[in-house]
């Protein structure tokens, strides 16, 4: 890979937290826990930016909105752990990775699509009157927007205002992000 080296232990030269698995290429990400000498393993992946993604999801459990992120665009829509245990950091970076990754396959795909539309747009109606509803409504693109959808995690929870308080509004909304099952 371009831009890694022995002398850089095949870090990567733009991703924080993303290295290069020796003889091979895939990719892995581990974070540090804060004052502790301990890291968390985030897992080998298939690309630099599905590892840079589970770096961004520990880095916003681990050490909150002022760090740097790979992503910082898109911390807002982060999966958040349930929890502050290794564990749960892992499951929750392992999410938006594989959400990265799918939403990237589906984007390839369009555009392969796309690329082979013009010879697919003369067959779209054949000569018994059949269209290809899918083609005219534009499936692919539905399902791609739906996918990125699902990347997008709840709001988060507002701090405390005291005006809020003194109307007597008691955030009537806020039961729906914190139902759990038991």
């Amino acid at each position: 890979m371009p831009g890694t080296s022995k002398e850089n232990g095949g870090r990567h030269p733009l991703y924080r937290g993303v290295r290069q698995r020796r003889n091979s290429d895939k990719w892995v990400s581990e974070i540090r826990e804060p004052r502790k000498p301990t890291r968390i393993w985030l897992g080998t992946f298939s690309t630099p930016e599905m590892a840079a993604i589970a770096y961004d999801v520990a880095a916003l459990a681990l050490k909150g909105t002022e760090t740097e992120f790979n992503f910082p665009n898109s911390v807002s829509s982060l999966p958040v752990p349930a929890s502050m245990s290794p564990g749960d950091i892992q499951a929750a970076a392992a999410s938006a990775a594989a959400a990265f990754g799918a939403a990237r396959d589906a984007i390839v795909r369009t555009n392969n699509n796309n690329a082979s539309s013009s010879s697919v747009e003369r067959s779209n109606v054949n000569t018994s009157g059949y269209m290809d509803e899918d083609l005219i409504f534009d499936m692919p693109n539905v399902l791609m927007n739906m996918a990125e959808g699902m990347l997008l995690s709840p709001p988060r929870q507002s701090t405390f205002d005291a005006a809020s308080d003194a109307d007597g509004y008691t955030g009537g909304d806020d039961y729906l992000w914190n139902f759990q099952t038991k």
